[in-house]
């Protein structure tokens, strides 16, 4: 996969397997953040689990960017995971900085640390003019991500059943947060 295999500070970014399932599903067991994601919440945590990891294997298989697995580089613990995703918004292919992490990762900085790791390897490997993030309006959290990303509030759009904003950070204005 695009990213397998290579760190930040303190995250091992790599491919999901499908050992990954069994840590996955925590995250769909009292979690507040589900109804952003437009899942069904009356599934089986292992069924909501699997079928989110074997999307990303599809994505892979089809040569479509996906999920990567953050495993603590220190402890090896499985914290969630990140990536740049093939999107269709508004009838258009859009690369999105998607991340999701376990409840019990939330608050330290990880999902900022791989954003960031992400929106600067779209840009230098990937070659990418803008990079976006669809976030429920709601998700206030994941909202400050994108901000600390560098990436504006681009609109608001219906995006399945949800209310989403769209942020989104261009190559010129990634290139000036380096400077």
């Amino acid at each position: 996969m695009y990213a397998h295999g290579r760190t930040t500070d303190r995250l091992l970014i790599r491919k999901l397997e499908e050992s990954d399932i069994n840590f996955w599903k925590d995250f769909f067991i009292d979690n507040p953040s589900l109804p952003y994601l437009g899942i069904n919440e009356t599934l089986p945590p292992e069924q909501n689990a699997r079928e989110w990891i074997e999307l990303q294997f599809k994505r892979y298989a089809e040569k479509q960017y996906g999920h990567h697995a953050l495993v603590n580089k220190d402890s090896g613990e499985f914290l969630g995971m990140c990536g740049l995703l093939t999107q269709k918004i508004e009838d258009r292919e859009e690369i999105e900085i998607g991340y999701s992490l376990l409840p019990n990762s939330w608050g330290k900085g990880y999902a900022s640390e791989a954003s960031q790791f992400f929106r600067d390897f779209g840009f230098e490997h990937e070659n990418l003019d803008h990079i976006i993030s669809v976030i429920d309006i709601r998700n206030t959290a994941s909202q400050k991500v994108a901000v600390r990303n560098g990436m504006i509030l681009d609109r608001q759009i219906k995006y399945g059943d949800l209310d989403v904003y769209i942020y989104q950070i261009t190559k010129d204005e990634w290139k000036k947060l380096k400077v």
